[in-house]
């Protein structure tokens, strides 16, 4: 049995969705299927019946469209061969089904993209592979997809995944999103893992998207305390038991190096021999982590009697740049965002770029400043990505001066330069 694909409207101005057509003799039935691809009439090679891939009338999605085709007809082929095989009368109904299932339709009035999409949320989540911050950036990747849509009347289909749509969504976030290099390039990132997952799933051979560029993260100016700032910070007295266990907590982080998150698995059962004894929370499989305590972790811990009084993230970053600000914390500084080639600058004051992840880079950066092995502060962070802690550690101006003045103090100034 032969089958063939043609255009449902051959002389339409705009883009016509393609047909795929073969005869049952035995049902005296034509079956038509589409196959969910558009092209424009004039990229297609109507003796053929296939996209034109070759000259000035051949379309920027010509050769993932016929990849998609290919697929219609080496599927047509193969259940025809099991029918054969299994003695089965090859009938419409098996062809339907047979594509239906290989092919994933959706439902009626449903854009098989976003179907996918939510798909593939659900079975990432039933996986347990995600984080509850990885579920809430891919949901806002689907709003900004929503958006795109919304704002640049753009049909998001697979087919439509093209350079001309990379290109329209860096405007978009860039733009309307407000988005910085390094936002961008991350949801990007994931936007491309979901890509590759429905690749893999065969809802699309479009694999236009591989190509789309993921910007290098650009490395900005963040905040690190010095060792005085802490010490000011556990000295102060704070106006309120509330106030006073926001600081507790974000003293005991720049101490520990641990994440905001880890701090909810510290009890008495991890607490051995002045180390907690901690399980990678990012990866199950790594070997338990040792976070050495020393006299003033160990006095806030039983303050506390051994689990912290914590609240959420978002309220422990607003709380603690109250109290940096009480402590007197309040001197301006600079740092930039970058979009693309473009660079903005800001001034805020030092408590408003405060947050707990701060206390984690305090940490690195104090231990590095004092000549702590990189072997070592990584056996206590969890990091197992050099270039990734070198992100963590801030040279302050301390720093920097001993050490010119170590490399350089015992030059001494000639007495003929003197006089």
């Amino acid at each position: 049995m032969k089958h063939t694909f043609y255009l449902k409207e051959p002389k339409s101005e705009k883009q016509s969705l393609i047909l795929f057509s073969c005869y049952f003799k035995y049902e005296n039935k034509k079956f038509v299927y589409s196959t969910g691809e558009k092209i424009l009439p004039i990229h297609w090679n109507f003796e053929q019946n296939r996209p034109k891939l070759k000259g000035l009338k051949k379309s920027a999605n010509s050769s993932s469209i016929n990849l998609q085709l290919t697929r219609y007809s080496e599927a047509f082929e193969k259940i025809q061969s099991e029918c054969k095989k299994m003695d089965v009368d090859y009938t419409s109904k098996i062809l339907r089904d047979y594509f239906n299932t290989n092919f994933k339709k959706s439902p009626t009035n449903n854009n098989l993209f976003f179907t996918t999409y939510d798909e593939f949320m659900e079975e990432k989540q039933k996986q347990k592979v995600w984080k509850p911050s990885t579920v809430k950036r891919y949901k806002n990747i689907k709003n900004h997809l929503f958006g795109f849509q919304s704002s640049n009347k753009y049909k998001l289909t697979f087919s439509t995944i093209n350079e001309n749509f990379y290109i329209k969504f860096i405007d978009y976030c860039y733009t309307e999103l407000d988005h910085y290099t390094n936002t961008f390039s991350r949801n990007i990132g994931l936007f491309k893992t979901f890509m590759l997952w429905a690749l893999d799933k065969n809802y699309t051979y479009n694999e236009t998207f591989k190509k789309f560029k993921k910007p290098k993260r650009i490395i900005t100016r963040e905040e690190a305390l010095t060792l005085d700032h802490i010490k000011t910070i556990f000295e102060y007295d704070c106006k309120s038991e509330n106030l006073e266990r926001v600081r507790d907590i974000f003293v005991f982080q720049c101490l520990t190096g641990l994440r905001y998150g880890e701090l909810k698995k510290i009890n008495e059962r991890v607490i051995k021999d002045d180390f907690i004894l901690l399980k990678e929370e990012k990866n199950s499989v790594k070997e338990v982590r040792e976070i050495p305590l020393f006299e003033t972790t160990k006095f806030i811990l039983r303050k506390y009697n051994n689990i912290l009084p914590l609240i959420s993230n978002q309220k422990q970053n607003k709380y603690i740049k109250l109290v940096i600000e009480s402590v007197g914390l309040d001197f301006d500084v600079e740092y930039t965002r970058v979009k693309g080639v473009e660079q903005d600058v800001f001034v805020k004051p030092f408590y408003e770029r405060i947050s707990t992840h701060t206390a984690r880079r305090t940490f690195i950066t104090i231990m590095r400043n004092k000549g702590i092995a990189d072997k070592t502060i990584m056996s206590i962070t969890g990091h197992k990505d050099l270039k990734t802690f070198n992100m963590y550690h801030k040279v302050d101006q301390k720093a920097r001066k001993e050490a010119v003045s170590s490399a350089f103090e015992k030059i001494e100034i000639p007495l003929k330069k003197v006089n």
